[in-house]
């Protein structure tokens, strides 16, 4: 019966709908007078207890034309008639009351002051204005009604659960009754609150708590799970994903109370849950308006530009209109990419592409004399644990020579910053990777305070997103159907997303004075297998049903978990509230220059055992091979 209703009213709009649209303010004036004449004619029935004496139904029908004319101006004058039905809410009742007795108050005046007939009764003055308010304010109720009944009992919407049945959430319910085009119909809500519990919020009922998800879903078939609770900490998020494990639902969620600030919530800002969603502190914030000063009318040169950090970089960078931007990357197909998004995103930015390798002393010095660069950002690396364990060679020339030509030729042409993107696996190194980084830190800082250039290093942790990391081969592995690949079960890892990493460094390039090694605080270390078994929550499977998880052993060179700061560093706070300066003991600089001075002779004859050992030496905290935490 309700669906060949809501089919006959969809058939009925489909074919008057255009005529009704065309004539609606007529359709509505009309509407609003008949009610007033209906409540006219109640009135004076409920007086009279519906047998009205000869004189007083003469005297109705006397002055009816003016109840019209009194009712119906008041009703103008307060724009009612201006108002969606659909939409009606408190305000347009509270405007229809006024109107209502502001009508009774303005026709008792007319009759019984101006005209002076005192025979027309009071109450019914009174009760035409009470009677025609509720009439006014029924129908638009009704057709809310209606139109909100069609919504939910429509079988081709969506199903939604909504987790939260707070302000937000009644108001995206509220949305998703009134505008049919969203095409989805709120059917329960899920909140911890037990005053909310068994209650109803626009006939929706609420059905249980967070934990209850899984059954709330199954038992109403739902499509969607919508997470409505914008100032939901990382640990309730975490218990929302956690309690949707076995739905094949996908989950979505509003956007913080920061960005919902001046923006009223609708189903239009609902987006897919993410990763990011899911990180164990809250997202860092920098003025950015600090960093115009620093950047704009500059000369600005990144290395490794076509990397996840270094592209990343170069899309903020570009925002705070530099003169010039240099894109130095070694792979043409990245570079070639990049020139195109930010030719066509900041066409007032002279953006110039470089192909070269940092690693060539010639081509990085014709570099910096063509361009002269203001600043430089050198994110160019090889960043592969395992690949590195391989290629030692390659790792040293690349993370370490090339670091120390850029760095040089920085020195030469009076940069005046230098920053160096480095990582969290430099700490306590126990892989090629990250002693080459290590390494990479003391070059730039033993650099510092030999010239006009300030050297800065800016270390964190693991990027969601970046080149090589968990996150894209997570997720194509899921593409793929499974099983997930994680080393152990209980490798843990810091992590954060790449716009962030990308404020740290440029906020660290605004703070760094020469020698400076600066460290985000990124919170607590999350477990890798938590991070895949999000993942397939987040594809709406299940793990160890859809997707298996399954643990093939710590790599060579992989640690248990990172570490920000070894023991020999002292931890001091910055200005910033989320960035710390790590502050250790002095380089070993004569030593390290001296073995540099001789590698590019015996780079390419010496064995990758040797290397190691040199490397071990210069870096004594650097334990290779070794594949466990550090206790």
């Amino acid at each position: 019966m309700k669906q060949w209703t809501a089919t006959l009213f969809h058939a009925v709009a489909g074919r008057y709908g255009s005529l009704l649209l065309d004539h609606r303010s007529l359709v509505v004036i009309g509407t609003q007078l008949s009610l007033i004449l209906a409540a006219n004619l109640t009135a004076f029935a409920l007086r009279f207890d519906g047998d009205i004496p000869p004189q007083y139904r003469l005297i109705m029908w006397k002055y009816l034309p003016v109840v019209l004319l009194v009712f119906g101006s008041g009703l103008w004058v307060f724009g009612i008639q201006r108002g969606l039905w659909r939409y009606v809410g408190i305000h347009d009742l509270a405007r229809i009351l006024w109107a209502s007795l502001a009508g009774s108050a303005i026709f008792y005046a007319v009759v019984h002051l101006l005209i002076g007939n005192t025979q027309y009764p009071r109450s019914v003055i009174i009760l035409t204005g009470l009677l025609s308010g509720l009439y006014l304010a029924g129908i638009r109720l009704a057709v809310r009604w209606f139109r909100e009944w069609l919504q939910i009992t429509g079988s081709s919407a969506r199903r939604v659960l909504v987790v939260g049945a707070g302000n937000a959430g009644e108001l995206l319910v509220r949305d998703m009754l009134s505008d049919s085009g969203y095409n989805s119909k709120p059917v329960a809500f899920v909140d911890d609150d037990p005053v909310k519990r068994k209650m109803k919020i626009h006939g929706i009922p609420v059905v249980g708590r967070i934990v209850d998800i899984k059954a709330a879903a199954d038992r109403f078939g739902v499509h969607e799970i919508v997470v409505a609770i914008p100032s939901a900490s990382t640990a309730v998020k975490q218990a929302i994903l956690a309690a949707s494990e076995g739905c094949t639902a996908p989950i979505k969620i509003l956007p913080s109370v920061k960005r919902l600030l001046g923006d009223p919530v609708s189903l239009q800002q609902v987006r897919p849950m993410s990763l990011e969603d899911l990180l164990q502190r809250e997202p860092i914030q920098t003025d950015r308006q600090e960093l115009h000063p620093l950047i704009e009318g500059k000369t600005v040169l990144v290395t490794g530009a076509g990397g996840s950090i270094g592209s990343e970089l170069c899309r903020q960078i570009a925002q705070y209109k530099p003169e010039s931007l240099v894109l130095f990357e070694q792979y043409e197909n990245s570079l070639h990419a990049l020139l195109l998004e930010l030719r066509a995103a900041f066409p007032h930015v002279g953006v110039l592409p470089v192909v070269g390798d940092v690693t060539m002393p010639d081509r990085v010095g014709e570099i910096f004399r063509q361009t002269g660069p203001d600043i430089v950002f050198h994110a160019a690396a090889h960043k592969h644990v395992p690949l590195m364990e391989l290629n030692p060679k390659e790792a040293v020339r690349n993370n370490i020579v090339g670091t120390r030509i850029v760095a040089e030729a920085a020195l030469r042409m009076s940069v005046d910053r230098f920053v160096l993107i480095s990582t969290d696996k430099a700490v306590n190194p126990s892989s090629v990777m990250g002693v080459t980084k290590r390494i990479a830190e003391h070059v730039v800082q033993g650099f510092s305070n030999k010239g006009l250039t300030k050297f800065t290093v800016v270390r964190f942790g693991n990027v969601l997103g970046s080149n090589g990391s968990v996150v894209p081969l997570f997720a194509e592995q899921i593409r793929k159907g499974g099983p997930v690949t994680v080393t152990d079960p209980e490798i843990k890892r810091f992590f954060m997303t790449i716009p962030e990493a990308v404020q740290l460094v440029l906020q660290s390039s605004l703070m760094g004075q020469g020698g400076d090694v600066f460290v985000l605080d990124m919170g607590e270390q999350i477990k890798v297998a938590d991070l895949a078994r999000n993942m397939i929550v987040l594809s709406g499977l299940v793990p160890g049903k859809d997707i298996e998880i399954i643990y093939t052993g710590l790599r060579p060179g992989e640690k248990l978990y990172e570490e920000l700061f070894e023991d020999s560093e002292r931890v001091e706070p910055t200005t910033h509230p989320k960035i710390n300066r790590a502050v250790g003991g002095p380089v070993p600089v004569e030593e390290l220059d001296r073995w540099l001075d001789g590698l590019p002779v015996s780079l390419p004859a010496c064995e990758e055992d040797e290397l190691v050992l040199d490397l071990k030496r210069l870096v004594p905290s650097f334990r290779p091979g070794v594949s466990q935490g550090v206790s």
